[in-house]
């Protein structure tokens, strides 16, 4: 779950719990209200651990790499290159 899914969760269970006033038969919308708004900050929780993990584990980079000690230049090739020439006897009007 992203963190924009768990905010959207957070607000979904805010709306149902504080705004809405109707009742079902069996089914309390405001504790479905409080189980989105848990389940939301739950994956709010897990989605930053996810991150902060994530960008902890890639370290700094220790030497930078050159681009020539890598790339070498290819062999130069032969090229054919074709001109077109176009003579008009014709003036123009």
């Amino acid at each position: 779950m992203t963190i924009a899914g768990s905010i959207i969760l957070i607000m979904l269970g805010a709306i149902l719990t504080w705004a809405v006033e109707f009742d079902l038969a069996g089914l309390d919308i405001n504790v479905v209200g409080v189980i989105l708004m848990l389940g939301g900050l739950v994956g709010l929780l897990f989605g930053i651990y996810r991150i902060t993990v994530t960008r902890r584990a890639v370290g700094p980079i220790d030497e930078p790499v050159h681009r020539h000690d890598i790339y070498e230049e290819p062999e130069a090739r032969r090229t054919t290159v074709y001109e077109e020439r176009r003579h008009y006897d014709e003036p123009p009007l």
